[in-house]
């Protein structure tokens, strides 16, 4: 006898609760509703809540109606409607394809095609394994500019614009940008955001019972949350400690209700702290807006001597030097180059002219040459804004996210 599709939809999440290597999704895929709707569409979901076409589901198969829930619900599993409307609103089809090539990503990594299979209009390519959907929009966007770069006065689909597709008829889902659950207020965002990371962790204790691996590009999302702010913040510190003096020119005041007349800390003025920022093209500027409103109030606090900025992609394209006053730095930021990326290029730099630096941070995207010849004995801290995985050669990595 055959089932309605409302009740194909709910034979797909108990499969998927039930198998070892999708049960990690369990707590997700019970956030919402899910809804078959009599549109024209094929799935779609707002952040949370997920809708799916009845003729489209009529038409397919098991695996692939397990394929199409998995999917929609990675795409909560990811927060790509959380937290990158930003990238929809500059192009949506663009978001669409990165959101669509990082679930299918893991969908086709099950290695599950009689359980799981992706629909007719499904893309996915391999180059795109393990990489988040901000690092996969930014390569399509690179790859789209150097197409219409190239077909000047030609037809663009026949010279592969990204933005064609990918894939033969791709229309595997859309995303509700319109609608999405994105709430308005900072304060019910990350409540949301909150309710699926729980969601996430249920499910991930479950998928550890079963003996299930968990993706890579998952298990980041399982890792402990630090703010880059109060990374940055205690790096600093940290590399310039040892400059403070005690001093008997004056009383500590605190202790003098006490009658305890015991000696001040002076602070010393620091030396020079480098700032070495990629101009690849990956790093926006309310990122760079936000780094640079950082490093005013830690330079406030520390009173380098100087703060040098470094501007680099597969050299140091030119500098900008900052001294006393670092209350204007982010309206005066100059960034220069923006070709290929070879950080290295900013050791050379700073060993070549013998700067003595009591520390460097370097704000990366992290997609820089396979072999980084790091070879200068200075503390280094290194934010890394897309290439998660990537381990620097020396120093600490925090993620930054915005």
């Amino acid at each position: 006898m055959r089932i309605s599709t409302e009740d194909r939809v709910r034979k797909a999440h108990i499969a998927l609760m039930r198998h070892p290597k999708t049960a990690l999704f369990s707590g997700v895929l019970m956030l919402g509703t899910s809804e078959v709707v009599d549109k024209p569409i094929t799935a779609y979901t707002d952040g949370v809540n997920k809708k799916y076409g009845r003729a489209f589901l009529d038409a397919l198969k098991d695996a692939e109606v397990n394929a199409l829930v998995l999917h929609e619900n990675l795409h909560v599993v990811f927060r790509h409607l959380l937290h990158n409307v930003d990238l929809f609103k500059e192009n949506q089809k663009l978001a669409n394809m990165a959101a669509d090539y990082v679930v299918n990503d893991v969908i086709v990594s099950l290695d599950e095609r009689q359980f799981c299979s992706l629909p007719k209009g499904g893309i996915y390519d391999e180059q795109y394994h393990n990489m988040n959907m901000r690092e996969v929009f930014y390569k399509l966007r690179n790859e789209q500019k150097q197409c219409q770069g190239q077909s000047q006065g030609q037809n663009q689909g026949q010279n592969g614009d990204p933005s064609d597709g990918g894939s033969e008829n791709y229309s595997f889902d859309e995303h509700d940008v319109d609608g999405a659950a994105s709430p308005g207020t900072k304060e019910e965002q990350e409540a949301l955001d909150a309710k699926i990371d729980r969601a996430l962790r249920e499910g991930a204790l479950l998928a550890g019972r079963l003996g299930a691996e968990v993706p890579r590009s998952v298990s980041e999302l399982l890792e402990p949350k630090v703010r880059w702010q109060d990374e940055l913040k205690e790096f600093v510190s940290s590399a310039t400690r040892g400059k403070d003096e005690m001093t008997w020119r004056k009383f500590n005041r605190r202790l003098l209700p006490n009658d305890l007349y015991l000696p001040t800390v002076e602070n010393e003025t620091i030396g020079e702290i480098v700032v070495a920022i990629d101009t690849s093209g990956s790093i926006s500027g309310e990122q760079l807006s936000k780094f640079a409103t950082e490093m005013v109030s830690i330079c406030d606090t520390c009173s380098p001597e100087a703060l040098r900025v470094l501007w680099w992609d597969t050299m140091v394209h030119g500098e900008q030097m900052f001294r006393d006053d670092y209350s204007g730095l982010a309206h005066m930021l100059k960034p220069m180059g923006g070709g290929g990326t070879r950080v290295g290029c900013v050791a050379d730099y700073l060993r070549d002219r013998k700067v003595k630096a009591e520390c460097v941070v370097v704000f990366t995207d992290g997609h820089v040459e396979s072999e980084v010849k790091w070879d200068i004995n200075v503390p280094t801290l290194w934010l890394v804004t897309h290439n998660k995985g990537w381990t620097p050669p020396s120093g600490r990595k925090v993620i930054f996210e915005s």
